[in-house]
């Protein structure tokens, strides 16, 4: 019998010819990504007398979650993390690129095969590029940087086959959105999944990361796309070694083979205050919101801005909203102007911030108050989230953020748009 994605990935690290889901192994990990927490970690390192890291080169490092710095406090934090990269030779050091998980797949630090721990719970994104990726805490992740390996269960894997004909106003957003509604929010807990079907295979790298990306909100270890020549087409200018399609094998088995029909689904906005409340948008009645927020590490690329700025083209934000775009990474935000689509979004009233998380978790730039109530691409829409626990954040797609905007209240997209984009 073959493996699955999670299981070839894992054998390889463990130095082992195969192994089989619930098995613990030992894993050799291939890259650790660190934010803002570096600061934490290094303290901690420091504490316990580590002098040098297992292998710095395999460490990238980026300032993502308080850029630029709310605080004095967090300014310090981020004099300090400069500090530890310099002490502990971490070479890849990335700075205020972007949101780390963008950063990471734009700069080639994610690679096909790879197993990848990071100090977010998002680093499933990178399961887009066909990567064993996961999220682990800051004491887990003390143990990685100082020996390079971690204990871990080999987790049994679900498939969900994405099949069907997207109709119009459809974003990826949306079906990962009707995944968590019609599925719950557990249905993957500590399992991997497999995005597989026509419609994986035909979505864009970047409606692929949106999917692993909340991947952990569907309880997902791991979030694999296959990686096939998309993947490849994306990578080759960015490593500098080749890059290989990895897929399961042909013969695996799987815990649960679940089937997604896409066909008549329309947009989904999933309701305060868990991303599994998700409804199509029909039924959602009048809902008035105060802001909509365009980024995240969900849907802050620029195939985002890109639908956004076709939106608002000519339209006007409602003077009731305050629309905050806030682009994944520099790139993105360069790539962007330089496509128009920064000018049409300002001559349409959006503001326009600094890359980042920014106002997603609930750091800064662009929190909400008592009784207010946000629209928003992002990933997450717990009580308190994104401000004030009196405030209420609905997630949709950045299609639907863009037409709400404009209206001051959720506003099905496909009023002003009839494209697809996946």
């Amino acid at each position: 019998m073959g493996m699955t994605m999670a299981e070839k990935v894992l054998a390889r690290a463990s130095g082992l010819d195969r192994v089989d889901a619930n098995q613990y192994v030992t894993a050799t990990i291939d890259r650790m990504m660190c934010h803002d927490a570096f600061a934490a970690c290094g303290l901690a390192l420091k504490r316990m007398g580590v002098k040098e890291l297992y292998d710095p080169d395999r460490v990238v490092v980026v300032i993502d979650h308080y850029f630029p710095a709310p605080t004095d406090r967090m300014a310090q934090a981020h004099t300090l993390i400069r500090q530890l990269v310099e002490e502990y030779g971490v070479r890849n050091y990335l700075g205020y690129a972007g949101i780390c998980h963008q950063v990471m797949c734009e700069e080639g630090f994610v690679l096909p095969g790879n197993l990848i721990l990071g100090t977010d719970s998002h680093t499933t994104t990178y399961g887009a590029f066909g990567a064993a990726s996961a999220g682990i805490g800051v004491t887990e992740m003390n143990y990685v940087l100082a020996t390079g390996e971690l204990w871990m269960r080999v987790p049994p894997t679900i498939r969900f086959d994405l099949e069907g004909t997207a109709g119009p106003g459809l974003m990826s957003k949306d079906i990962v959105l009707h995944i968590a509604g019609s599925f719950g929010t557990e249905v993957a807990q500590y399992k991997a999944i497999e995005f597989s079907g026509q419609i994986a295979g035909r979505m864009s790298l970047a409606g692929r990361m949106s999917l692993s990306n909340m991947g952990v909100e569907l309880g997902a270890k791991f979030a694999f796309f296959d990686a096939d020549e998309k993947t490849i087409d994306y990578l080759k200018d960015r490593v500098s070694g080749p890059v290989a399609a990895f897929s399961p094998d042909p013969d695996t088995s799987y815990e649960a083979i679940h089937v997604v029909d896409i066909t008549n689904l329309e947009p989904q906005v999933s309701m305060p205050h868990n991303p599994g409340n998700a409804k199509p948008i029909s039924e959602i009645g009048e809902i008035q919101v105060h802001q909509a927020f365009l980024g995240s590490c969900t849907n802050g690329r620029l195939e985002d801005l890109a639908v956004a700025a076709k939106i608002l083209k000519g339209q006007k934000v409602n003077p009731t909203v305050r629309l905050l775009v806030t682009p994944a990474s520099h790139k993105v935000l360069v790539e962007a102007n330089r496509a128009g689509h920064i000018q049409t979004l300002l001559e349409a009233g959006a503001h326009i911030t600094p890359t980042g998380c920014g106002a997603c978790p609930g750091g800064h730039m662009g929190l909400i108050g008592p009784g207010e109530a946000c629209i928003s691409s992002t990933n997450r829409n717990f009580k308190g989230r994104m401000g004030s626990p009196e405030s209420e954040v609905y997630l949709g797609s950045p299609a639907t953020v863009a037409a709400s905007a404009i209206e001051g209240r959720i506003t099905d997209p496909r009023k002003y748009w009839n494209e697809t984009t996946l």
